[in-house]
């Protein structure tokens, strides 16, 4: 199919015609614009097919033996016409994909194609796909527990516009995270933008399960610790069950986050009192951040600020300090 009658490319640097081409057309302009079929500058050459498939050489209409350079303004006339209306059809056609494949989508994931009503997913680059392909048809609500600490700043930036656009189309957004994602600067500006749009954040400082719910008629939950197995919950007693007793149980013990850099006592108390903890099991300062996922800075402001509740200036001198208040059972930050 010739390039008037199809979008094409080739190796060249335009992504149109190659230079070997474009040396091509310029030599038989230089011999008057027509060369016999049969011309050595010709034979064999696949730049005079590049110019053939394009349209830049073709046929003499009263000498077919003889090839004839057309006109560049005029071709590129013509081809940018017919590419662009291929071009618009194609955008409208791959717009309507999703809608017209819609039927056959639900049919496909289906908890009888799944093999029931529990689906399980092996490897993390499949579930993350799953997950996102239910994300994305969700029509009225999505609840998430997510555990862990802050999740990476390119992963917020590349959900932050999917669920502005759900929260326009009226789809309930709420999501219960760790207390450290309040001190990580992305995640703040990632609840502070969902916040304004109409979603809702907390955050629990107790343990808590991995969830996702969509639409109350899907849940996802880890089987491995290592998140490389899922299941996709299809069954709506297990789902219901997973809704009242783990989300919303733990949703009514987490305290409200909308992105403000200002961390709640309450949060505050909670995270010096787990370090405090780990200090005195005698784990590293290293091992301690990356538990809570928050960064040494923050962990060094949260040290320096408990040697002045504490009136102590060094290390030691602060772990003699809990460590007695932990053998009184006393914990002073915990009430302040």
């Amino acid at each position: 199919m010739s390039g008037r009658e199809q979008l094409g490319a080739t190796t060249g640097g335009t992504g149109v015609l190659s230079q070997g081409a474009r040396a091509l057309y310029l030599a038989i302009i230089g011999e008057n614009g027509r060369l016999p079929k049969d011309s050595e500058i010709l034979c064999g050459d696949a730049a005079r097919d590049e110019l053939v498939g394009l349209g830049l050489l073709v046929p003499d209409t009263d000498e077919p033996d003889v090839l004839v350079a057309v006109d560049p303004r005029q071709l590129s006339e013509s081809l940018s016409a017919s590419w662009q209306r291929q071009a618009l059809d194609l955008l409208t056609r791959a717009s309507a994909l999703s809608n017209e494949l819609h039927d056959l989508t639900a049919a496909y994931h289906s908890p009888e194609q799944a093999g029931g009503t529990i689906e399980y997913v092996r490897g993390k680059v499949l579930i993350n796909q799953r997950v996102q392909q239910i994300v994305a048809g969700a029509a009225e609500e999505i609840l998430a527990a997510q555990p862990g600490g802050p999740r990476p700043s390119d992963a917020l930036a590349g959900i932050l516009e999917r669920d502005l656009e759900a929260l326009r189309l009226g789809i309930t957004l709420r999501t219960i995270y760790h207390p450290s994602t309040r001190y990580h600067a992305p995640t703040r500006e990632y609840v502070a933008a969902i916040t304004q749009a109409g979603g809702r954040v907390r955050t629990l400082d107790e343990p808590y399960t991995r969830l996702i719910v969509i639409d109350r008629r899907i849940a996802v939950i880890p089987i491995a610790e290592d998140l490389n197995l899922a299941a996709f919950i299809h069954d709506q007693a297990v789902i219901s069950y997973l809704i009242s007793e783990v989300f919303e149980r733990n949703w009514s013990h987490a305290l409200d986050f909308d992105g403000a850099r200002g961390v709640p006592q309450q949060v505050v108390s909670g995270m010096r009192q787990t370090i405090i903890d780990l200090m005195l099991e005698g784990v590293n300062h290293r091992v301690i951040a990356r538990r809570l996922g928050i960064s040494e800075r923050t962990l060094a402001r949260h040290l320096a600020e408990m040697r002045d509740e504490h009136n102590v200036e060094s290390l030691f001198q602060l772990g003699y300090a809990l460590a007695r208040n932990s053998g009184t059972g006393e914990h002073p930050e915990l009430y302040g």
